[in-house]
């Protein structure tokens, strides 16, 4: 069995934030999802939660590779600055080989906010800090995450979702997969 679940993370008392988890289970074994089969799934979660919002992947290391799929598969990208780069709001057909191919890295996720005309600030600490940056920038976004698919594991940052939002949004794009979408307590 499938199962995609959401739940509230207390990373303290200055950051709200809930994991997101995609695992295959049988019997007491549980074990991150990987492959096709994950970036399929990936591929319809992630613009599920930025709903109606603009969104952003950002890519700060292994960039040389990053640039020549992108290349190769026609898929737009932005130089955010000399070490980032930034990708707009892909479809799920385009997203789910980008997903797979670099589910070995660790990469973010932003939605609304300033993702459409950039941000300078954020996109330059980015290299530097990695998605630690995203500590005191998600406020003024819809949402910012971390997205770490070799572990099969998503954690959003935001003051607007909450982990039942978060199933909300997912669980009508995963009705035709057989993935169970719930909650973990």
């Amino acid at each position: 069995m499938i199962v995609l679940e959401a739940e509230p993370m207390d990373l303290g008392p200055d950051l709200k934030a809930v994991g997101v988890e995609l695992v295959e289970i049988e019997g007491p074994d549980r074990e991150p999802l990987h492959g096709p089969e994950a970036a399929q799934i990936w591929s319809r979660v992630l613009p599920a939660i930025a709903g109606a919002q603009k969104w952003s992947l950002d890519f700060f290391s292994h960039l040389e590779p990053l640039r020549e799929f992108c290349d190769a598969h026609k898929v737009a990208y932005r130089e955010a600055s000399k070490r980032a780069i930034v990708l707009s709001s892909l479809t799920p057909d385009a997203l789910a080989p980008l997903l797979e191919r670099f589910e070995r890295e660790t990469f973010g996720m932003r939605a609304g906010g300033s993702v459409e005309t950039g941000d300078p600030a954020l996109e330059n600490e980015l290299p530097r800090r990695g998605v630690d940056a995203y500590h005191t920038a998600y406020p003024a976004y819809f949402f910012c995450a971390v997205c770490d698919l070799e572990n099969s594991s998503v954690v959003v940052l935001s003051n607007q979702l909450w982990a039942g939002e978060i199933v909300r949004r997912a669980r009508p794009v995963l009705a035709s997969l057989n993935v169970e979408v719930r909650v973990s307590t």
